[in-house]
């Protein structure tokens, strides 16, 4: 059950990557993989972030756990009992102590495993680090995770091999889970696995929310995921949120054209209800080098001379609902 309290703000939060050049490696340009995103998200619900490929969703994924280090920006976590700590200024020891809280489950569950440890080892491996078990006990911990997961304990010895796509997920969710953390950032969680083992990962993981009080920051492109298992959504495009509202207000009445875009690429099981597809002319845009303005603007049907010049802050439409488009009020868009 989420509340009112946030255990986790991003404020102007960038993360550019410099494109070096020549004999002595210059620094000529940079990717603007996450440009200025400000999203607060509240303790015990799910998040999704959801966009393109290139959009940059792992990358602000990466950056929340300080596997890469933010250009600039804050990132402002509310620990158990010791206030708001900024991740993204810890030095090395201290955040050892904070990723006790803050794990991360890895999109691709063949190669986020090491195929030269047990499962034993991939999930007593965290505990060991950080001293919370050893011996019998450790043991003990490792059984009783692989049961929280669905799986058996004498699967503790077994290589990561023997195991199918759902099976392996399954241990990096027990992985993650062993320093029983508050936060868990999922990044494409369920993209590399069959639709019928999805379903099952993800009642896995409304079952740990409920039993354990996580908070889930859920990355991925596929929308209907997105309308399962989250209570939030967070649009985004070139680096940039460009929406942000309820599971229901941004699939009900989306307020920016890319999100109705997205929208109209959900596939629908009855065939009577198919409408047609918003297909988007040219790519997204490069974040080395995007266009003046509004980013959308060149594959947006409904852009001005304003859009060409201005760029839209993400600004509340009402009811909570914010959206980064100067004519959400003038256009109307269709959702589901």
């Amino acid at each position: 059950m989420n509340t009112n309290e946030n255990i986790l703000e991003l404020r102007d939060l960038k993360m550019h990557f410099p494109i070096r050049q020549g004999f002595f490696q210059r620094v000529v340009n940079h990717v603007k993989a996450v440009d200025g995103v400000d999203l607060e998200v509240k303790k015990g619900e799910t998040i999704g972030l959801v966009g393109e490929s290139g959009c940059g969703k792992t990358t602000l994924g990466r950056c929340i756990v300080r596997i890469y280090d933010p250009t600039s920006g804050q990132v402002l976590y509310r620990r158990n009992g010791s206030g708001v700590t900024d991740i993204a200024s810890l030095n090395t020891t201290e955040l050892i102590n904070v990723r006790r809280e803050l794990r991360m489950i890895f999109q691709d569950p063949f190669s986020s495993l090491n195929p030269r440890m047990t499962v034993f080892d991939i999930i007593a491996d965290p505990l060991i680090v950080h001293k919370v078990a050893r011996g019998k006990e450790l043991e003990d911990r490792v059984a009783d995770l692989l049961k929280r997961v669905g799986l058996r304990p004498e699967f503790m010895r077994r290589y990561p091999h023997a195991f199918s796509g759902g099976q392996r997920q399954r241990v990096g969710i027990a992985r993650a889970l062993a320093l029983e953390p508050k936060l868990v950032v999922a990044d494409e969680a369920v993209s590399a696995l069959d639709v019928s083992v999805r379903a099952q990962i993800l009642n896995l993981m409304m079952e740990l929310q409920n039993d354990l009080g996580l908070t889930y920051f859920f990355i991925t492109h596929d929308l209907s995921v997105v309308d399962y298992i989250a209570d939030r959504v967070a649009v985004m495009y070139v680096g940039k949120l460009v929406e942000l509202g309820t599971t229901e207000q941004i699939y009900a009445n989306p307020q920016h054209p890319y999100t109705e875009a997205l929208l109209s690429a959900i596939p629908r099981p009855n065939p009577r209800f198919r409408k047609k597809r918003i297909v988007l002319e040219g790519d997204v845009a490069d974040p080395s080098n995007p266009p003046s303005g509004c980013y959308f603007h060149p594959r947006c049907r409904f852009a001005k001379d304003r859009c060409r010049i201005e760029t839209p802050k993400l600004r509340n439409i009402g009811n909570g609902q914010m959206a980064a488009c100067h004519f959400s009020e003038e256009i109307t868009l269709q959702g589901i």
